[in-house]
């Protein structure tokens, strides 16, 4: 079994976690992150306090090459590639940037896992975004939002790929490289699509992370916009129920390997932005203001993760409800308001 996994971007939000996660069932960890998102550097001093020398930093760009790299695959057993750059808008502003870091990027782990002698196995944290706008998908419009006509479980893995944004091309590309690795190379390799992933150590933004962003707008009194009419609807996942897939993923790594999975809430835990809204109002025990604008390209009127495959291969689903998550995140938010002040000014 592997106990020493490797993480890249594992400062982020998801890496923080999950390297969390992993220290306590006693695994090693090795993080490595540039460190040049807002809040990278605190989320790994907070890791550094907690864990000490069994959480190793090392500051590294994955886009400086695959040769940096190899020796890094050397030392584990698993790769769980998380480093990315993770929001629509910023793709669309600088689209050169966006596919070096997220195609280029991922490039490069794949091919220092390859030229390595223990070829640790990896895994892909790819985006729903690669199915596009789902155009073939008839949505309707229900009292609860906006909803799937046909497809009461949601979107399979069987939905054709249809890239929309530069983001998603970018990670489009990287999902494929990833499956192709396993088919060509022979690399021990998993994709998972993942949908709307909250929890603590999350800085959202704006254009990312929108259920903390709502949360700490509401904290820090800035202005909250709703693009499009807050009817659209999402499947939404606690992050500790997504540590727990990646850990079984570890461990039946010969059963996922070459396969893609879509990953998130699935139909039994879906809610449109206003129905956020009004769970997080009941928790902060407060009314949380905001506005509307027009939608944003490429903006999914409905997205909701059919969980059947994952849950056949290796009996995941999620396991926390929104309520009881979404208290963790605001409980989180409340204590580190210094912090955000700080990174927010």
């Amino acid at each position: 079994m592997a106990k020493h996994i490797l993480i890249t971007g594992g400062a982020g939000f998801i890496g923080t976690n999950s390297a969390d996660y992993f220290l306590g069932k006693g695994y090693e960890v090795t993080i490595v992150d540039d460190l040049s998102r807002k809040g990278s550097g605190e989320n790994a001093l907070w890791l550094k306090k907690k864990w000490g020398g069994r959480c190793k930093i090392v500051e590294h760009d994955i886009t400086d090459g695959a040769d940096a790299m190899v020796g890094f695959m050397e030392r584990v057993d698993a790769v769980l590639h998380l480093a990315a750059q993770v929001a629509v808008t910023h793709s669309m502003a600088d689209p050169h940037h966006d596919f070096k870091v997220n195609a280029e990027g991922t490039l490069n782990v794949l091919e220092a896992v390859r030229r390595s002698v223990r070829r640790p196995a990896v895994l892909y944290a790819s985006t729903n975004k690669v199915y596009g706008n789902l155009e073939n998908a008839a949505v309707e419009l229900t009292d609860a939002g906006y909803w799937y006509r046909d497809l009461p479980r949601g979107v399979s893995e069987s939905t054709p790929v249809d890239f929309h944004s530069p983001y998603g091309c970018s990670k489009g590309a990287a999902d494929q490289y990833v499956r192709d690795y396993a088919r060509i190379y022979g690399l021990k390799t998993v994709v998972f699509r993942q949908s709307c992933i909250y929890g603590p150590h999350q800085f959202g933004v704006e254009d990312q992370g929108w259920i903390a962003w709502f949360v700490i707008s509401t904290l820090l009194h800035r202005p909250l916009t709703i693009y499009g009419d807050g009817r659209q609807v999402r499947d939404v996942v606690f992050i500790d129920d997504v540590c727990t897939l990646y850990e079984l993923a570890i461990k039946n790594i010969a059963k996922v390997s070459g396969k893609i999975y879509n990953i998130g809430g699935g139909a039994g835990n879906t809610f449109s932005l206003l129905e956020a809204i009004a769970v997080l109002e009941k928790i902060m025990q407060t009314k949380i203001a905001y506005s509307f604008a027009a939608w944003r390209p490429g903006d999914q009127k409905v997205y909701i993760s059919d969980l059947a495959r994952i849950k056949k291969d290796l009996g995941w689903e999620p396991r926390i409800d929104f309520e009881h998550g979404a208290a963790k995140l605001v409980r989180w938010v409340f204590d580190e308001e210094k912090l955000i002040r700080r990174l927010m000014a």
